[in-house]
């Protein structure tokens, strides 16, 4: 007997996708963005654009444009004479399309 698995729908959210998508920066100029309909989130350091793109599109119900991403190195940095380091963190800067609005204050 051979078991065949059945597709899985595009839309289904998979685990994967909430971490895929770690966090909403909430900071001046991530709320500026807001004026041209971009959202930007914190994501996963192996994340790259397209797999954000329909972590965002199924986990929000939106269409998204484009993602731009920045990488932000950790600094260096001294707490009572010790060095240590900042953990590097990934940034997606998330435009939606014209009419889509994500409001990150409700969460997921």
């Amino acid at each position: 007997m051979s078991k065949t698995k059945k597709p899985v729908a595009e839309t289904a959210i998979m685990p994967k996708d909430y971490q895929v998508i770690l966090s909403p920066v909430i900071t001046e100029k991530a709320t500026n963005g807001s004026q041209h309909n971009q959202v930007t989130f914190r994501v996963a350091g192996d994340a790259t654009k397209p797999v954000i793109k329909t972590a965002v599109e199924k986990l929000f119900k939106v269409k998204v444009d484009a993602v731009n991403t920045h990488n932000r190195k950790g600094k260096v940095k001294r707490f009572r004479g010790r060095v240590g380091q900042r953990s590097d963190v990934k940034f997606a800067i998330v435009t939606l399309a014209a009419g889509n609005t994500i409001d990150v204050t409700t969460g997921i």
